[in-house]
């Protein structure tokens, strides 16, 4: 895997442990030579994961829309910044830009575009692994949201199983690395089965 997306908050969260993973992650991605593809922001978790790849020598690549882009939020010390016109399309930029993507603690944001993901790879559009950094816990409830829509027939289980889940870095990066998207049904179950 040579660039990963990780999408996460751009606020730095109450506990000092969302950040300190996002640092640690940030390390790991430098001295593996992964390059981060991220939102472009110098704020938050977004800015403690760049900054640190930075520190280390790096490549950080930023994909930020135009209305975001100004100076209280947008990194000026990375690599390389890609500015799109609307934030659609920074999402289609990252997806050609990567060959997966991780999401850490975060808001709205970082849900919209991890759904994103798992969206596209449900419909066969992309194969790419799908990885969550589950530090203290933080997407338990997200994810037990997901087993029941699993449990209620709303949600396939081996599309539930696309999402790989971890506390610990190496792990998770491991999954990624031997991932295998799960095999396309050509109908669509519209029926409730009993």
């Amino acid at each position: 895997m040579k660039r990963i997306a990780v999408f996460c908050g751009s606020s730095i969260g109450f506990k000092s442990i969302y950040a300190e993973e996002a640092r640690k992650l940030g390390e790991y991605f430098a001295q593996n030579n992964i390059s981060l593809v991220y939102g472009g922001g110098k704020i938050g978790l977004m800015g403690a994961i760049a900054d640190t790849i930075i520190e280390n020598k790096g490549e950080v690549i930023g994909v930020i829309p135009k209305l975001l882009r100004h100076e209280e939020v947008a990194h000026t010390q990375i690599t390389r910044m890609i500015v799109t016109k609307k934030m659609s399309k920074r999402k289609v930029r990252i997806s050609k830009l990567v060959d997966g993507y991780i999401a850490l603690a975060g808001g709205f944001g970082t849900l919209d575009e991890i759904f994103e993901a798992l969206t596209l790879g449900q419909l066969g559009i992309e194969n790419k692994p799908i990885g969550i950094l589950n530090t203290n816990a933080f997407f338990n409830h997200t994810l037990q949201q997901l087993d029941h829509m699993v449990s209620e027939g709303f949600l396939k289980q081996n599309n539930r199983d696309m999402i790989l889940v971890s506390e610990n870095i190496e792990e998770l990066i491991d999954k990624m690395k031997t991932y295998q998207a799960p095999k396309m049904s050509k109908v669509v179950n519209t029926v409730a089965s009993k």
